[in-house]
């Protein structure tokens, strides 16, 4: 059991983070989930089966305290770790020119500030196991598209895999970053309802961030771009 890998996830509790804790869990792994609401991450684990392999932990991935003890915590229940997925982010679906500023700086923080964080606390111990990381990025950070902040925050992630990428590949650790287009998750409650269209599965998303995780320890993906066929841009 000391050799199964252990993957950190961020945003672990629902949506794109727990399809990818699902499918790892699923292949004998072991796996913690960092997420902000304890009942969401009460109910992903109930519907697992609350299996010693997993480990919920309550927490912001925008507040380096809380992210750097989410690390420490998975070190000390399973020994090592493998892997580190920043999944956490939401949008405050405004603009630029009309949006509510007041919403932003809680979305950079997650959004931007999050990944940054996870890879600073995980780096020592993926190091380590010659682990990966996996950043999630989107088609926004891709693609551009008039005064969409969030888009910005995600341009921001495309920068922040490649700049890690070029900071760790001489340590023998791997840098992800998939970016899913239009997906059916929960990133989709506060503007209203699902946009229209074929719209990708959590479970197809994580797909790709197993894919990745699952390579040989002399390849390293670096960008996967996923979209729902039908998605122009």
């Amino acid at each position: 059991m000391t050799d199964t890998p252990v993957t950190l996830i961020t945003g672990g509790g629902s949506g794109i983070g727990a399809a990818t804790a699902r499918q790892l869990l699923g292949k004998g792994q072991r796996v913690a989930v960092l997420g902000r609401g304890r009942q969401r991450l009460d109910r992903f684990a109930k519907e697992v089966g609350d299996p010693d392999r997993l480990l919920t932990l309550q927490g912001d991935a925008g507040e380096w305290d809380e992210v750097r003890s989410a690390v420490a915590a998975t070190l000390k229940r399973f020994g090592r770790l493998d892997a580190a997925v920043a999944n956490a982010g939401w949008a405050t679906h405004d603009d630029i020119a009309e949006g509510d500023p007041a919403g932003w700086r809680e979305m950079v923080l997650t959004n931007v500030l999050g990944p940054a964080l996870l890879v600073r606390a995980a780096l020592p111990a993926l190091k380590e196991s010659k682990g990966r990381i996996v950043l999630v990025g989107s088609v926004a950070g891709h693609a551009y598209a008039a005064g969409n902040i969030y888009g910005i925050t995600k341009w921001a992630v495309t920068g922040l895999a490649e700049n890690t990428r070029r900071q760790v590949t001489a340590d023998g650790v791997g840098v992800t970053l998939v970016s899913p287009g239009r997906t059916e998750t929960p990133f989709w409650d506060d503007f209203g309802g699902l946009p229209d269209g074929v719209l990708l599965s959590a479970d197809q998303v994580a797909s790709s961030i197993v894919f990745a995780l699952d390579q040989p320890s002399t390849v390293d993906v670096n960008t996967i771009i996923v979209r729902p066929i039908g998605q122009p841009v």
